[in-house]
């Protein structure tokens, strides 16, 4: 892997976690997690529990970088391959403040794609506008055995939104386990979810890890319509 300054795009879930966790296994020594912050829904980026990127990066011991894009309004958008490339912008220009500060340039970076191609070509584009490399050890690889590799790691995983036939309001807060595993498997059978979520049928965050030097303490409330629904933290603290 190239030199340089290495930035993990992080949004605090199982898969851009799991992923900054394998770089440090392969000696990769990233020197910052960037975070978006989407206001509304978004094609590239996980929306749910955003603000817990922070503490997560402070349990890390990794500096943070914080993007709150308020350029692009996803909810209008009805080409998503051009909502796609106006979303990849506000990441762009972050990139290019922090390559412009660093001494050797940017290094690589660390994303968790597993399946979207929508988005690992636009991080591509990205390597290769930087000429950096890219770490994406998720890529193809089999669901069930990630997940099962998250867990036996020690990742503490929680669901923080659903929007899926056969998830249920149940599902909210509920911890990502072997159990919970079992039963996305038998989902996957019956409704078509996809066991990591990455049709968007759920969304995660990791509250404790190998990487992490504190558990994140989450409180929090759940709002169901009936069909989707997302919990909303009202407080959150490292332990």
């Amino acid at each position: 892997m190239s030199d340089g300054y290495w930035i993990s795009l992080f949004s605090g879930g199982k898969d851009s976690s799991y992923a900054l966790y394998l770089a440090g296994e392969r000696g990769i020594d990233v020197d910052a997690l960037l975070t978006i912050h989407p206001a509304g829904d978004s094609y590239m980026y996980h929306v749910p529990a955003t603000e817990l990127a922070t503490l997560a990066a402070e349990s890390i011991g990794v500096p943070s970088v914080d993007v709150h894009p308020d350029d692009f309004e996803t909810d209008s958008a009805t080409d998503s391959g051009r909502q796609g490339d106006r979303e990849v912008e506000p990441l762009a220009r972050a990139l290019r403040s922090l390559a412009s500060e660093a001494d050797d340039g940017l290094g690589g970076l660390v994303v968790g794609a597993v399946e979207s191609e929508f988005q690992r070509d636009r991080v591509e584009r990205l390597c290769d506008e930087f000429d950096c490399d890219l770490f994406a050890p998720l890529w193809h690889a089999d669901p069930r055995s990630l997940g099962d590799e998250m867990l036996e790691a020690g990742f503490e995983i929680t669901i923080v939104q659903v929007a899926a036939g056969g998830l249920d309001e149940s599902w909210l807060g509920r911890t990502l386990d072997a159990d919970a595993l079992d039963e996305l498997d038998a989902l996957a059978d019956s409704h078509g979810v996809h066991p990591l979520g990455e049709g968007g049928e759920f969304e995660t965050i990791v509250v404790d890890g190998p990487h992490m030097d504190r558990r994140i303490d989450v409180a929090y409330e759940t709002a169901w319509d009936g069909t989707r629904g997302s919990i909303t933290v009202t407080d959150a603290s490292l332990e």
